[in-house]
């Protein structure tokens, strides 16, 4: 039965070819997926184990003793009561800590952000000016810092120098002796480019950019003389890690810093590396798993085709004394071998789709350091596991009718097709399948937060609805073929029999274009999910706003208070009013108050009120929101005790010294329909700055005068002193920052669904190519009673289009309902959330299928336009 099994896959080899393919796709996307994963992971923790390089002990700083200190800014200081950030570590502790025994050397570092203008003007990388690192440049005995190798020029040594490193400079447009403009919480400064270094700092080789400054400028421009963020301790050969630990432990002081041994901060930095990679890893591998959901309906329907075709073989092999379980165990070895073939083909493509994933993901935001590829043992043997047993699993059904077929059948069952079987079990499990899918969907529309248990209730009613259209695909393919082949009917007697072809063998069709609803299904529901959440961030974006600019920092350290008033005297502004928030804790209910100038805050901003006036807000007099109002039980008049939060955290936070709470007595004059420009509620901006977490305007709205808004953004820059951190936004850009990254995200997954649809064509044309196959004497016949060649193609391409048609019905009509049901889950976090059609994709999607049938028609229906029309007549 082995050497059965091996001429069979060799005779029908040809045949097998698009199962291979489909195997070979999936299978690839696994291999390439834990490739990729592997190799992500072992370039994190390169990077981290050479950040971590020499480091025995790391000690960081914490909240300084006694400090009554604001929410800290910085990671390991706190902000102390001038706004200046405080630590405890200090020269000092530095030279005594390199006075212990067993101790090789001491690094003290300062650790900021630098925002830099490149050399056009623009801010570089503004939009993630965390990742904008800035840092000490710390000369050793050799006067180099062995951290960051001079590439040009010469390292930082005076207040008006600084460093780049080389990516960083080539990005911006900047050479050694340029004028380097740039901010690190406020104003723009300059300093002279003194040194270009080079570094595999994994926070910058992932896309940041790294400044360096004398020890000196660092800390006067991030902590204070003479203090440091962190002091990394180089151990002398044979000292003992722990040991040296617990000594640099014993001279910090109680409170404000803590060592950590090296070994210690590398088993945290890997826990969160497998963490995080592991993460994406799962990720990846649930869109692998769908391609090779969908590639089992081509394993399944090639393999009941092939027993079908063969049934007279199979017969006779029963009849020479072949057993039932030789003759599955024959169909299995024989799936098993197209199994291996295709999945250590599909391992070697995974490798190229690992090495693209890397620069894919980093172009769509994700950060991840360079590395090379790295291989484990289990990416290929995981491969082939899963493509052997994908394939051996999909073979098992119809290697069991095949071991149904009596001895007998060699001779009853020549030259006549198999018995059409019932489909009453599969409509009553089909009926009750999708009955309770819906259901549940319904039930999730009824849902108005998106937590773990609503989220896993849909993802079940989604598979349970998925699955009930699955099967009772054979029984829905009927009426909607017939319709169907009303317009098929008018090319003539080629249109008839391609509908006639396609409910021939409706189980057939069916899983054929399964495979093709699944993947539309998927992809309509993220297009409808994602459309209508783009056009809620869209309206939340800009509701409420009237302003034409919104000025704020990207950095969101907040805008002077004067900035309200230096805009507002520029030519071409008619309003420019000042915004700060804060929280406050209002009779029990927590919320977030909106602190503005009145007067101009309602040019700028769009508000409707239910009672009351923006004209009555003032000092110690506030307008609430409805929805905050009907949660207080607030109504005009009355008279609030609010507990302004001062600093992070929330207005009932305990035992925190950085949570001051400022009591005020607020009087409710007004009330207007929550809009995201007012919050919850609405003061004046003296009520609220005192409290605001950086005790800055969190943004200026400045409205223009009537045709006169353009050209006013760099007005406004120069105004407030044109800083790299500045953000200047228009309407427009407000509602592509809203929304831009949704985008990005829709087209990485748009992508990654796409393997399930090439699948899904691939499934059409192995169908319609078996169909050939197995209709070769009727298209013969067909040619002897006059059907010409083109008649032949013709028939073929309808025959595809009608079931490609069928299966895009299905999905997008599938896609549509689940997206609709399961959308009321982000009503709570975004409340504007309403289901709109995509209808220019959902037609796309349609003219899709169209192509699909027409372009997985042209081998089928090509080679069945030149059967031998005598041969085909003869052919068993």
């Amino acid at each position: 039965m082995l050497r059965t099994a091996l001429r069979n896959v060799l005779a029908h080899k040809a045949r097998l070819m698009m199962t291979a393919l489909a195997v070979l796709l999936g299978v690839a996307f696994v291999s390439g997926t834990l490739v990729f994963g592997d190799t992500t992971a072992n370039a994190f923790r390169n990077a981290s184990t050479q950040s971590l390089k020499g480091v025995a002990v790391a000690v960081q700083a914490g909240e300084s003793p006694g400090d009554e200190a604001q929410a800290s800014p910085g990671a390991g200081t706190a902000a102390g009561k001038d706004g200046g950030r405080t630590s405890a570590l200090d020269a000092a502790l530095a030279q005594r800590i390199r006075a212990l025994p067993g101790v090789d050397s001491v690094r003290p570092t300062v650790n900021g952000q630098a925002t830099l203008a490149g050399k056009d003007g623009r801010p570089v990388n503004a939009d993630s000016s965390w990742q904008n690192l800035a840092t000490n440049y710390l000369p050793g005995k050799d006067g180099k810092d062995s951290h960051f190798p001079l590439r040009e020029g010469r390292a930082p040594a005076a207040e008006g120098e600084l460093a780049l490193d080389a990516t960083t400079a080539e990005k911006a447009g900047y050479r050694v002796g340029d004028t380097v403009r740039f901010a690190t919480d406020g104003p723009a400064l300059t300093k002279k480019l003194v040194g270009i270094v080079t570094t595999d700092d994994p926070r910058v080789t992932a896309g940041g950019t790294l400044t360096l400054f004398d020890t000196t400028t660092a800390q006067k421009l991030f902590l204070a003389p003479g203090r440091f963020d962190a002091i990394a301790v180089a151990a002398k050969p044979g000292a003992d890690e722990r040991a040296l630990t617990a000594q640099v432990q014993s001279l910090l002081p109680a409170k404000g810093a803590r060592a950590t041994s090296g070994a210690d901060l590398a088993a945290e930095q890997s826990r969160q590396i497998a963490e995080n990679t592991t993460r994406l890893t799962k990720a990846l591998l649930g869109f692998a798993g769908i391609a090779l959901f969908v590639g089992v309906f081509i394993i399944v329907n090639t393999f009941t085709m092939l027993i079908a075709q063969r049934s007279r073989e199979i017969a006779l092999l029963r009849a020479v004394g072949a057993s039932r379980r030789q003759v599955v165990r024959s169909v299995l070895i024989e799936a098993a071998l197209v199994g291996l073939g295709a999945s250590a083909a599909g391992f070697a493509l995974g490798l190229g789709i690992a090495t693209a994933l890397h620069p894919l993901l980093s172009t769509g935001g994700a950060e991840l350091p360079d590395g090379p590829l790295v291989v484990s043992p289990t990416a290929p043997l995981a491969s082939l596991a899963v493509g052997v047993a994908v394939t051996v699993l999909a073979a098992w059904l119809p290697s069991r009718r095949a071991a149904k077929i009596a001895p007998v059948a060699v001779l009853s069952s020549a030259g006549l097709a198999p018995p059409a079987r019932s489909l009453k079990v599969r409509t009553v499990l089909g009926t009750l399948l999708t009955g309770l899918g819906v259901a549940v969907m319904l039930y999730v529309s009824t849902l108005r937060t998106s937590k773990e248990t609503n989220l896993m209730t849909a993802m079940l009613g989604g598979a349970l609805t998925l699955c009930g259209m699955i099967v009772l695909a054979p029984l829905l393919s009927r009426p909607l073929i017939t319709l169907a082949g009303k317009v098929t009917a008018r090319f003539g007697v080629s249109g008839k029999l391609a509908k006639e072809n396609a409910l021939r063998n409706p189980r057939r069709t069916a899983a054929t274009s399964s495979a093709l609803m699944i993947g539309l299904t998927l992809i309509t529901g993220l297009a409808v999910g994602g459309y209508s959440t783009q056009r809620a961030l869209d309206e939340e974006a800009t509701q409420g706003l009237a302003a034409d600019y919104k000025v704020s920092n990207s950095a969101y350290r907040g805008l002077e208070t004067a900035a309200a008033d230096d805009i507002a005297e520029l030519p071409g502004v008619a309003a420019a009013a000042p915004v700060a928030s804060a929280n406050f804790d209002a009779q029990g209910v927590f919320a977030t108050i909106t602190g503005t100038d009145p007067k101009t805050f309602g040019r700028a901003a769009d508000l409707t009120f239910q009672a009351g006036s923006l004209r009555d807000v003032g000092p110690g007099r506030i307008a609430v929101s409805d929805q905050f109002a009907r949660q207080a039980g607030l109504h005009v008049g009355d008279t609030i005790d609010a507990d302004m939060h001062t600093g992070g955290g929330t207005p009932n936070t305990k035992n925190n010294k950085n949570n001051k709470n400022n009591k005020k007595k607020l009087t409710v004059v007004a009330v207007y329909a929550k809009t995201r420009a007012a919050y919850d509620a609405l003061g004046a901006v003296a009520d609220v700055l005192p409290s605001a977490e950086t005790h800055k305007l969190d943004n200026v709205l400045v409205k223009a005068e009537p045709g006169k808004a353009a050209g006013l953004e760099q007005k406004i820059r120069q105004a407030l002193g044109n800083s790299p951190l500045l953000k200047v936004q228009t309407r427009e850009q407000l509602i592509k920052a809203g929304s831009g990254s949704m985008t990005t995200v829709l087209n990485m997954l748009y992508g990654l669904l796409a393997m399930a649809v090439v699948i899904a064509v691939l499934g059409v044309v192995n169908t319609l190519a078996m169909s050939v196959f197995e209709r070769t004497r009727e298209i013969g016949m067909l040619r002897a009673i006059g059907l010409d060649r083109s008649g032949i193609r013709q028939m073929v391409r309808l025959e595809s289009v009608v079931i490609s048609l069928f299966g895009a019905l299905l999905g997008i009509g599938t896609g549509t309902f689940l997206a609709w049901a399961a959308g009321s889950l982000t009503t709570a976090s975004m409340p504007l959330y309403e289901t709109v059609l995509p209808w220019a994709k959902l037609g796309l999607f349609l003219a899709l299928a169209l192509l699909i049938g027409v372009l997985a028609a042209i081998w089928p229906a090509r080679r069945a336009a030149r059967l031998n029309m005598l041969r085909a007549i003869q052919a068993h």
